[in-house]
Formats: C-alpha cells, sequence, structure tokens
C-alpha cells in the first residue's frame, strides 16, 4: 500500500512541476463535450491508480461494490424526489417514448438496491460502494477544471444502518476520511449540511433527528482530534 502511494504522489509531483512528459493528463474540448475532460494514458493511469486504492479501503471498511445503470426512468427520480428538486441539473432524453434521466447521483439506484427484497436487522449495516459515471447538467459558466464538470466519477457509496447504528457508522467514515486526506498531506474543514428551507423530502421529525446525530459524531470526533466543525448552512424558519 505505502508503494502504490508513493507512484501516485510522485506522479502528481511531475505534473505539477511541468515535466513535458506528464503534461497530457487531461485536456478539455469545449466545442465537442463542455464540462468533460479526455484522460490521456498518464490521466488513465493516475485515475486508475486512485480507483484501485481507495477500492481496497473500502473493501476493508466492510463495504461491497455494486454496478448500477447510467439512466434511470423518470418515475424514479420523481420517487426520489430529483425531478422536483433538482431537474435543472438532470440530462433529460426520451427512450422508447418514455423520459428517462442521465444519473447525476447513485442514491436512488442504491435504494432500489436495497428494496429489491426483504431484509432483515441482520444484514445492518449494508455499505454499498459505486464508482459509476454522474453527469450534472452543471451551467456552463460554472464549469471550471475537475472541479466542476458535468461528466464524473466519484468514490461514492451509501449506508443503510439502524437508527442505534447512526453514530458508529457516522465515525467510521470520519475516521475514513481523515485517513485518506491525511496520507495525501491535504488538510480539510469539517461543516454540516442541515436541512435545506424548501427542497427536502422527509419529516422534520427525521431531518431533525438526523442533524442531532450528525452533529454528535462530529462533536466526537473533533474531542478525539483536535478539529472542529461549522455548520455549512444556517436554516432560519419563522
Amino acid at each position: 500500500m505505502k508503494k502504490e502511494i508513493i507512484d501516485i504522489l510522485e506522479l502528481f509531483k511531475n505534473y505539477l512541476c511541468g515535466n513535458i512528459y506528464y503534461l497530457l493528463i487531461v485536456k478539455y474540448r469545449d466545442d465537442l463535450s463542455p464540462g468533460a475532460c479526455f484522460f490521456y494514458p498518464n490521466g488513465a493511469y493516475l485515475s486508475n491508480k486512485l480507483i484501485a486504492f481507495i477500492r481496497k479501503e473500502y473493501m476493508y471498511r466492510g463495504f461491497q461494490e455494486v454496478v448500477t445503470p447510467n439512466m434511470y426512468n423518470l418515475n424514479l427520480w420523481k420517487t426520489s424526489g430529483h425531478y422536483k428538486n433538482y431537474s435543472e441539473n438532470l440530462f433529460l432524453l426520451k427512450v422508447d417514448k418514455q423520459g428517462f434521466g442521465l444519473k447525476p447521483m447513485n442514491c436512488p439506484g442504491h435504494c432500489v438496491m436495497f428494496g429489491s427484497k426483504t431484509r432483515s436487522y441482520k444484514e445492518l449495516p449494508l455499505r454499498m460502494a459505486d464508482f459509476g459515471v454522474l453527469h450534472r447538467n452543471e451551467v456552463h459558466g460554472a464549469l471550471s477544471g475537475l472541479t466542476r464538470v458535468r461528466r464524473f466519477q466519484q468514490d461514492d457509496a451509501h449506508i443503510f444502518c439502524a437508527a442505534d447504528q447512526i453514530k458508529s457508522e457516522v465515525m467510521g467514515q470520519l475516521e475514513f476520511i481523515d485517513y485518506v486526506y491525511s496520507l495525501f498531506g491535504y488538510e480539510y474543514d469539517l461543516y454540516l449540511s442541515t436541512r435545506p428551507k424548501d427542497k427536502y423530502i422527509g419529516s422534520l421529525e427525521i431531518w431533525d433527528k438526523a442533524e442531532k446525530e450528525l452533529a454528535d459524531s462530529l462533536t466526537e470526533f473533533c474531542e478525539k482530534t483536535g478539529k472542529s466543525w461549522k455548520v455549512g448552512f444556517i436554516i432560519i424558519i419563522g
């Protein structure tokens, strides 16, 4: 594992230093595919190295890797609430005279897989990891490098767990984040994203309980690591 990380960091270093051999990692053609990039051989090598590293970490932490479709019937996006609250960021298309949307996130697909059969509490927590390609119809003027794009992959995962497992699961993911970021020498800040004012689904009771569990987990994690956290979105009601 240590050698893999050294290889990845060495490639990063050569790229940032402008070594001519490493310059063609990624290239954009805004006229052909705005918000998406071409990964040249070195870019593909770097991407695959990172995926291989994080895949091992997922397996070590009890995640199961899944593969999900790239597009879904609009009925699923309506059920999930994405069509109502996020439709401007969906790439929509017609297939067999029905509406479909390219997936901008993996959440609905993982929920379909979880709900595909009757589950026992003994299966929980169930952790799903997915490296699928995502598409988001970002405004053209907001596109920027590799940080704001229309086509991307992320080390995306979802955890299905019982209410009394939330805190331990969140703590495990915070430690996972800290491990990976520290390994690559990154510093990071912690923010708690709270319920949006308008575009949300679920009851206020569930939101309040979830936010408290997350806040308690962040507080305990920060007490262990000496870090601090802030509220990312302040909601004023009334």
